[in-house]
């Protein structure tokens, strides 16, 4: 790992020496990952919503036998059992409790009163200032070009309107993979960049080496924003499944949505009254109608073929735009090391032009 060249509120925040987010990617963002962008002075993110509360604990258990520094855990603000993650977070001394929603004001106090960081994710200014009004440290903001739900809006112009929003850390995600995009990011006033498929193609990553290779094979134009697959727009490659899916009709859709469905439940080792739980719970939070709860259910489980199992011809592959120009598959330590060296010669170099 290099020496800190670029200090911020967000390393001061969160104790790393360099501003890089690995995101919370379900299926992706394991043991391994998480400890090799720890382990490389960045900020790793356990994904937790694939996770039974047992596999959490057991994988924050193997991160911290792989790495003393820093490192966080991606929690569902609206799961049912939330409030007894966030204590499993506390118990073991976790860094950082993200969010892909915004949790409740009682939650992010209780975390905070425990020294855990509390940074939720957010697609709009109006969210930051909500969750900043609760309580929360830091945000972070994904643009339209970022992979998995994501929105319509681009990062160049959605960062703006957070920062002058909030005067807390704002973490820039959605189209970031090299320095030149650090230092973009540090001269808009963020406070760091998070990236997702940058770091699922790195060989610290658990993703089977052939679906990387399809990754790798991607243009800038072999991503595709659907709301077929889970009922939310979702970026993800342009494949023949997703392909076919887009041109199916709902009705013929309804048999494979309740096989994953189960499937889902039964990887999740939830009951049904469980499962209605949280279905209620993210009508609630989110607005879904009941056919998108439904489609909802099949994410974990597509994204599971893919991303783990490798089968392409039944899962789906989270992505990125990003993702057609990213051409190999670094380790985290040399990935962040250079993301670092260059966006702090390419800030020296922009230096030099204020007279």
């Amino acid at each position: 790992m290099i020496e800190q060249q670029i200090r911020t509120p967000f390393t001061d925040l969160v104790g790393v020496p360099h501003p890089v987010v690995q995101t919370g990617m379900g299926w992706v963002s394991g043991p391994r990952l998480v400890a090799g962008t720890a382990n490389a002075g960045g900020l790793g993110i356990l994904a937790s919503a694939t996770m039974t509360f047992a596999e959490l604990e057991k994988a924050i258990i193997e991160v911290k036998g792989r790495t003393d520094a820093p490192f966080g855990v991606n929690l569902r603000a609206d799961a049912a059992d939330a409030p007894d993650r966030c204590r499993l977070l506390i118990d073991h001394g976790v860094k950082v409790a993200s969010f892909a929603l915004a949790p409740k004001p009682e939650l992010i106090a209780t975390l905070k009163e425990h020294g855990i960081v509390v940074m939720p994710s957010i697609g709009a200014a109006k969210h930051a200032k909500k969750v900043a009004a609760w309580g929360a440290d830091a945000v972070m903001v994904q643009g339209g070009e970022g992979g998995g739900h994501t929105g319509p809006i681009p990062t160049t112009l959605l960062l703006p309107t957070v920062l002058d929003a909030v005067d807390i850390p704002v973490i820039a995600a959605g189209g970031f993979f090299d320095g030149r995009g650090l230092a973009a990011a540090l001269s808009y006033g963020a406070a760091g960049v998070g990236m997702g498929t940058r770091f699922l193609l790195t060989r610290d990553s658990a993703v089977p080496d052939a679906v990387k290779e399809l990754y790798l094979r991607q243009g800038l134009t072999d991503t595709v924003v659907t709301a077929k697959v889970d009922g939310m727009p979702h970026r993800m490659l342009r494949t023949p499944l997703v392909e076919s899916l887009e041109e199916t009709s709902a009705v013929r859709r309804l048999a494979p949505t309740v096989r994953r469905t189960v499937e889902f439940k039964r990887d999740a080792e939830m009951s049904w009254l469980q499962l209605a739980r949280d279905g209620r719970s993210m009508k609630k939070a989110q607005g879904r109608s009941l056919a998108q709860m439904a489609l909802a259910a099949n994410t974990p489980t597509m994204l599971k073929a893919g991303l783990v199992d490798g089968d392409t011809s039944a899962g789906v592959l989270a992505s990125g735009q990003v993702v057609g120009v990213i051409d190999d598959l670094p380790t985290c330590e040399e990935l962040i090391d250079r993301i670092v060296t260059q966006a702090a010669a390419q800030l020296r170099r922009g230096a030099g032009y204020v007279v």
